[in-house]
């Protein structure tokens, strides 16, 4: 496609990404259906926000698994709306699990991660049951979900409770993540992440340590919700750790395009989806 062409029309799917549910609700009803088996609301804690969806290839033995978090800025956010998303890594031959997970303003930080935290538990721990190989585990996010993935998968301070390790992870792929954001400016973000004295254990990028798995970090040029700095100042502390990291920044691309980006109709945005999968692929040989 002529870039002519392709602006208007990225800035014109964008603005409806943006807008309302309904594009979400199209993207969902053209997602792959063959072969792709979904089991939904399953309980993983005992709390109404302790759900989950798992998708996953029919008759599927050994795949790797895929713990995806979803964005809302802490505060919003639902799995069936990123059923697009469960189909799509599910036909390309992947265990996707989706977890729900609680919400500002009924928690506030770390809840939100200790639920990641215990989603992830229940994933390895089920891995086998649903399809998939609990050696090739990988936690994915996008926005707030690419900040619970990376809590998780920089530092163990959340998966030890759970019984779980760095090592368990294959590896770490995050969309648009913000990692390094202090100062905290907005009033909404203070009240999310507590007093001030305790902003620093809050950002991914103060917590790495060298056993965090190899990651995948992607951003668009034009993301002005979280800013692609958050992801060069990650990569660049992951490396210093002799962390293996990839990174990409993609030309024309805002914070919503590149979520949009995974579904199928939606790919000649950015090749944000092979990308991924060739990451995801790449580590679980």
């Amino acid at each position: 496609m002529s870039e002519p062409m392709r602006r208007p029309l990225l800035a014109s799917l964008g603005a409806l990404l943006a807008s309302a549910c309904s594009p979400v609700t199209l993207l969902n009803a053209v997602a792959p259906s063959a072969g792709v088996r979904v089991a939904k609301d399953i309980a993983y804690g005992p709390l109404p926000r302790h759900r989950l969806d798992v998708y996953a290839p029919m008759d599927a033995r050994g795949a790797p698994v895929v713990v995806f978090y979803y964005g809302g800025g802490w505060e919003a956010g639902d799995r069936a709306m990123y059923h697009f998303l469960g189909a799509a890594m599910a036909a390309e031959g992947m265990v996707c699990v989706i977890p729900d997970y609680r919400l500002f303003p009924e928690v506030r930080f770390p809840t939100f991660i200790e639920d990641g935290a215990t989603a992830l538990a229940w994933a390895k721990r089920e891995a086998t049951a649903q399809g998939g190989d609990p050696a090739r585990l990988f936690v994915m996010g996008h926005s707030a979900g690419a900040h619970i993935a990376a809590m998780l998968a920089v530092n163990p301070r959340y998966l030890a409770p759970r019984g779980l390790s760095q090592r368990d992870l294959r590896g770490f792929v995050g969309l648009a993540g913000p990692y390094d954001f202090l100062p905290l400016t907005s009033q909404r973000l203070r009240e999310i992440f507590g007093p001030e004295q305790g902003w620093p254990a809050t950002q991914p990028i103060n917590l790495v340590t060298a056993e965090a798995p190899p990651a995948f970090l992607a951003t668009g040029d034009r993301d002005t919700t979280v800013y692609p700095r958050n992801t060069e100042n990650l990569a660049a502390r992951l490396r210093a750790a002799g962390v293996p990291v990839e990174t990409r920044t993609y030309e024309a691309i805002g914070h919503v395009q590149i979520m949009g980006a995974m579904a199928g109709p939606l790919r000649f945005l950015c090749p944000v989806r092979e990308d991924v999968l060739r990451f995801i692929r790449g580590r679980s040989a």
